[in-house]
Parts: C-alpha cells; structure tokens; sequence
C-alpha cells in the first residue's frame, strides 16, 4: 500500500510542477505578446501593466512549484530531503514574498489618484 502512495503522490508531484511551469510558460507568451502589441502600436500597454502581468503569473507558477516540492517529500522523508525542502521554501517564499511587494507597488502606482476636492483650501 505504502508503494501505491509514494507512486501516485510521485506522479501528482510531477503534475504539480508541470502545471507550474505551464502557468509560468503561457505567462511569458501572453506577456510577450501583450508587449510586440505596444512595440507595433496595435495597443498600448505601459511598462508597469506589462510587469504586472507577467509578474501575476511568475507568482502563481511559484505557488504550483512549491506545492510540488511539498508533495515530493510528503511520504517518508528523510532528513536530508527535509533539509532540501526547507532550503528550497524558504527561497521560493522570499522569492515569491518580494514579487508580491513590487506587484503591490506597481498596483498602487498604476491605480488611478483621486484628485484633490476644489472646495477645500
């Protein structure tokens, strides 16, 4: 039984990071594409919504990775595989911890700012 487990949870894992990799590969194409529109002038995008956007998907693709890593030592671990996994959170959560800061900041510079009230003095 204890073999099933450590199968499927192998073959969930390798799912996982796929899925991970493929958010963060359609991120890319779609932000590529999203910038030759602004090169061509078919649309215009500014360089912050650009980064936002790709930056939506690197975060997301992260989570996914993590997730794998997660699952790969879920069953039976060993120290060294615990010790490995530490490592490798810790650094994807800081990763993914200053990409949420600067997601935030080009939100809050990309919001439109309400403009002062005449009447005020």
């Amino acid at each position: 039984m204890e073999e099933l487990l450590v199968t499927v949870v192998g073959y969930l894992r390798l799912v996982v990071e796929a899925i991970g990799a493929a958010v963060i590969g359609f991120g890319v194409l779609a932000t590529t594409y999203r910038y030759v529109l602004t090169l061509v002038g078919v649309r215009e995008y500014t360089n912050n919504e650009i980064r936002l956007y790709l930056g939506r998907y690197l975060a997301l693709g992260l989570e996914f990775q993590l997730g794998a890593d997660i699952l790969s030592t879920a069953v039976a671990p060993s120290i060294d595989d615990v010790i490995l996994l530490g490592a490798i959170a810790a650094i994807r959560t800081v990763l993914n911890y200053f990409l949420s800061q600067e997601l935030e900041r080009e939100r809050q510079q990309a919001a439109p700012r309400p403009e002062r009230d005449a009447t005020r003095t």
